[in-house]
């Protein structure tokens, strides 16, 4: 499978690393530093493209490859506001499209605890929720996508929060998500219920980038020739308190 690389810094070389592992070719590796002329012909000529950039450049990324055919794989966060219109950019080109906030299998597996989790807290208003994530200076978006998409189970969960904040929480329905940003930490986040008798905690811990970077080729390998729009819930198959 020909793969094109949409962002070439520490995590596409990962990337590159495990898709020449598994049997791929990487047929074009663009960033900032190397832009060939003609790019786009070879982004049209791979089976599909992994963007891994920045928030400001995913969207053009993106377009780019509805515009040459080719299935593609997000994995920039930060940029999910301009969703609901890639969303029909993609319907009308008969794209096909995957994203994730976090392509790691533990963090996705993470994701369905925190959702059981949260459903089981429902009860036990005597515990204050708090959330924090943990990343490398060089991480452009707070908080994190996956610290977004941890928020957001917890309230499809639980109806006594209906909002997060990357500040204080003005009101204890709105989880406080706390960033911080140091040394060159993969990611860490954290869930607490904290009681005037306990904590309850739940966290996951990455020790290298290597988890996201082979979860990001096994989501390229899964969109090889689809169209439409898919997540790490149709590539795993975990199931959750909402199905989802």
């Amino acid at each position: 499978m020909r793969i094109a690389l949409i962002g070439y810094g520490n995590m596409g070389k990962t990337i590159e690393k495990i898709a020449l592992s598994r049997g791929h070719e990487i047929n074009l590796r663009l960033s900032l530093e190397n832009k060939p002329e003609n790019w786009q012909q070879l982004l049209a000529e791979a089976d599909v493209a992994i963007e891994f950039t920045s928030p400001d450049a995913a969207v053009e990324h993106i377009r780019a490859c509805f515009n040459a055919g080719t299935p593609v794989v997000v994995g920039t966060t930060g940029w999910y506001k301009d969703f609901a219109i890639i969303q029909q950019e993609a319907i009308a080109n008969n794209a096909g499209m995957f994203y994730a906030s976090n392509f790691s299998i533990g963090v996705n597996l993470f994701f369905a605890l925190n959702k059981y989790l949260a459903a089981l807290m429902k009860p036990y208003n005597e515990y204050q929720l708090n959330l924090e994530e943990v990343h490398h200076i060089h991480k452009k978006d707070a908080p994190s996508g996956t610290a977004i998409t941890l928020a957001e189970g917890i309230i499809s969960q639980n109806d006594a929060y209906h909002a997060w904040s990357g500040q204080i929480a003005p009101a204890t329905s709105i989880i406080p998500i706390n960033s911080i940003r140091e040394n060159e930490v993969p990611g860490t986040h954290i869930i607490r219920y904290t009681s005037e008798i306990d904590r309850i905690e739940i966290s996951h811990t990455a020790f290298s980038r290597t988890g996201f970077a082979q979860g990001a080729v096994m989501a390229a390998e899964f969109m090889r020739a689809k169209k439409g729009i898919y997540t790490m819930s149709d590539l795993l198959n975990i199931n959750t308190p909402d199905g989802n």
